[in-house]
């Protein structure tokens, strides 16, 4: 599996403090290892978009598709609480 960031995400990512990049780093890695490692606590968000959220900590959420051998980190955003 390989991981691609879209421009939002990527943009939304260049915006974080780099304690908290280094916190999504350490998801991404986790991801690709295992989409069922529990920290990520993956589930499926958008059933009918196809649409998955993975946990970064307890305040931040990334969202992604699954396209064959990758994915397509969407955004990576505040939890809405």
């Amino acid at each position: 599996m390989r991981l691609v960031l879209a421009p939002r995400a990527a943009k939304q990512y260049q915006e974080l403090e780099p304690k908290l990049q280094a916190l999504v780093d350490k998801q991404f890695k986790l991801l690709l290892d295992n989409l069922r490692h529990p920290p990520l606590k993956a589930k499926k968000y958008d059933e009918a978009r196809d649409i998955w959220q993975g946990r970064v900590n307890r305040d931040y959420r990334f969202y992604f598709r699954i396209r064959g051998d990758v994915y397509d980190i969407l955004a990576i955003t505040k939890h809405p609480k």
